[in-house]
């Protein structure tokens, strides 16, 4: 298995709806695993395809435990079925893709969700709490929704600011304005 490159916010690929898996093959079962190590690499507890650069509607996830039995897996084609409308949690939401940042995203606090497995096998689960979270959250990625779109208004103008910052400083963009003639004048940049 391979670590692979995790998109910061800036890039296209983060705003993308995913697409339907439809081949269940050993280079789905390869992306994941692919995945998994990179997902373990940053520390996080979720991970969606779209954040390697891959639109398949493919996430992973994996919560240790103390009993050092780690709850997780793959999740392919994610379906929210039902979600507990008035029973709602506040919890503080980070992501792989805004690297230190935290914010306060209120969601359901029950799900359930309909998937497949690597195998392409349909499955069913109900989940409660911080695994409602995690799998709202990476079900949002595969549809283009960052979880700055559930934030307060001043809430996400401080951290588009801090992410713009946070690509300046690790050199993904160019802070200098382009020069006056150039592409405008169909000149060629030197």
């Amino acid at each position: 298995m391979s670590r692979l490159e995790i998109r910061i916010f800036g890039d296209p690929v983060l705003r993308q709806r995913a697409h339907e898996v439809e081949d269940f093959d050993g280079r789905l079962a390869k992306l994941a695993g692919d995945m998994f190590d990179t997902m373990r690499a940053a520390e996080g507890v979720g991970l969606a395809a779209n954040q390697v650069g891959v639109l398949k509607r493919l996430f992973t996830w994996e919560v240790p435990q103390e009993d050092g039995d780690d709850l997780g897996g793959a999740v392919v084609n994610p379906t929210l079925l039902d979600a507990s409308e008035e029973d709602l949690q506040d919890g503080e939401e980070g992501c792989l893709s805004f690297p230190g940042l935290f914010y306060p995203v209120q969601r359901p606090l029950r799900i359930e969700v309909g998937y497949q497995d690597l195998g392409g096998d349909h499955q069913k689960v109900q989940l409660e709490g911080y695994f409602a979270r995690i799998w709202l959250h990476e079900m949002d990625h595969l549809n283009g929704i960052l979880f700055v779109d559930h934030l307060a208004k001043h809430d996400k103008q401080e951290a588009l600011r801090r992410i713009r910052d946070y690509r300046i400083e690790q050199g993904l963009d160019d802070p200098t304005p382009p020069k006056p003639g150039g592409l405008l004048l169909g000149r060629r940049p030197r």
